[in-house]
């Protein structure tokens, strides 16, 4: 934790006052999430976890963070423009995967028909940590980066004016008047504005396609209250409300409920769970359409591990973006060590490095929502279980990372207020449009600061694990 706080964090007084302060600030400010007992009912609502004092963060990484995002939206989006590169990296994953071998079985469906779609939209999120390493000089490292439904751009927006405020509380009007504004639902919402002016149909609605479990519908309110203030219409469904009502015309534009949709905003469709057959039905009529998918099914296979695992070998950056040797240069000084376990030799060598010695790696599954990651003793069983088998091609390795924990205080609902060891992540939203192929819009969309304490591996605000946090830049 910033020196700043070091005099008030054992002042038990003090912390109470605060934090008392604090939760009644988010629950103003709309820091909202429903209960887990109503998660589809807003008559009760709580305050979304959050830390009690916004959590040092280096200004440098994070100027850097910011500096590399839109080079990574040029990334992701020429990934999912190249079928090769696409079809050769994931290979040897959909042999055993099945969710991301039904994903790649839609990708090729909707190309060999023809793409339908000219308008692409991209909403990411590059999520980082602090490596402290053995030198101890902190250095940034990309742990994963979003393509498909990354959250919290709402929120998160709504919580550095509850810092603000419980600084001020604690004395520290100062320190308060640093902490920088941040507004990704507005970031986010212009993307989707951008792309909806470009579909060219006034009439046309932007589809939120949502959750069964709605829990963090505040979230999602957010961008979506930005897009009703431009006058642009937002329908709410889930996959199931699209096998039912969904349609397309003779020219492929997708009806729902005998509205025009111009673009399909994804909240769902993450994990294997969710899709029974008429799901995967559903998806396959949105990906067919002529809307402009947030993501493209392209885009998020663009986001699996195996794809960020291939990105770091030598030369692959190079071939995807041809003259940027400077962006080239970004991108690479963010990734930590990324391994295959494909079947040969170099998999072979990887997977008794980490059974040897498992604290050192990552076991990274296809998957994304946060919770699924392996460590460990589990990483070892796992793999000792599965390294002479195909199925360990379905995980990639990564070197474990290990930030300099600090102290804070996590406010959570019936949860008592205690002092926790705490490790961050910084995510930064970006957004990009292209039409056929020409980019017109590429930015930063603002960041995302969460903290969790340390006895957690790993898992999201959304898992239950990370809180919402403010970063202080020292």
């Amino acid at each position: 934790m910033a020196a700043a706080w070091q005099d008030v964090v054992r002042d038990a007084a003090a912390v109470r006052e605060a934090a008392a302060v604090a939760v009644d600030a988010a629950l103003l400010a709309g820091v909202l999430m429903r209960t887990g007992e109503q998660p589809n009912a807003s008559d009760v609502v709580n305050y979304a976890p959050f830390t009690l004092l916004p959590s040092a963060v280096p200004r440098a990484l994070f100027e850097q963070a910011y500096a590399v995002q839109q080079d990574f939206n040029l990334l992701v989006d020429a990934v999912s423009q190249n079928r090769e590169f696409l079809e050769q990296t994931l290979a040897s994953t959909i042999k055993v995967d099945d969710f991301t071998a039904r994903l790649f079985r839609i990708y090729k469906q909707v190309l060999e028909e023809g793409l339908a779609q000219t308008v692409f939209l991209g909403i990411n999120r590059s999520d980082y940590m602090f490596d402290c390493g053995l030198e101890g000089t902190a250095a940034l490292r990309q742990i994963e980066i979003n393509t498909i439904a990354a959250s919290f751009g709402g929120l998160t927006s709504r919580t550095a004016d509850v810092h603000r405020l419980v600084l001020k509380v604690l004395g520290k009007s100062e320190e308060a008047s640093q902490l920088l504004p941040n507004n990704p639902a507005k970031g986010l919402a212009l993307g989707i504005a951008k792309a909806w002016e470009l579909y060219g149909s006034q009439r046309a609605v932007v589809m939120f396609l949502v959750e069964d479990v709605q829990r963090n519908i505040f979230d999602q309110r957010c961008v979506e209250n930005e897009l009703w203030n431009r006058n642009i219409r937002v329908l709410r469904k889930r996959f199931r409300d699209v096998f039912e009502q969904g349609s397309l015309d003779a020219s492929r534009r997708l009806y729902m409920d005998g509205q025009e949709v111009a673009v399909v905003y994804y909240r769902e469709g993450y994990v294997p769970q969710v899709y029974d057959e008429q799901n995967w039905e559903a998806r396959l009529l949105l990906e067919r359409s002529r809307a402009v998918k947030c993501p493209d099914i392209a885009t998020q296979l663009a986001g699996t591990k195996k794809v960020q695992q291939e990105l770091s070998r030598q030369g692959t950056l190079e071939k995807l973006l041809p003259g940027h040797p400077e962006a080239v240069a970004r991108i690479r000084a963010t990734f930590a060590g990324l391994y295959s376990l494909d079947e040969g030799e170099e998999g072979d060598r990887m997977a008794a490095a980490a059974i040897a010695d498992p604290d050192r790696f990552v076991l990274k599954p296809q998957r994304e929502g946060g919770g699924n990651n392996l460590y460990g003793e589990e990483l070892r069983e796992v793999l000792e279980k599965i390294k002479d088998s195909p199925e360990r091609t379905s995980y990639i390795l990564m070197d474990k990372i290990k930030p300099q924990p600090a102290l804070n205080y996590l406010l959570r609902a019936h949860s008592p207020l205690q002092v926790s060891e705490c490790i961050s992540e910084l995510g930064i939203f970006g957004v990009y449009v292209r039409q056929g192929r020409e980019l017109l819009l590429n930015e930063a969309a603002g960041h995302l600061l969460r903290t969790k304490a340390t006895e957690h591996a790993d898992g999201g605000v959304a898992a239950g694990v990370a809180v919402l946090d403010t970063p202080f830049l020292v």
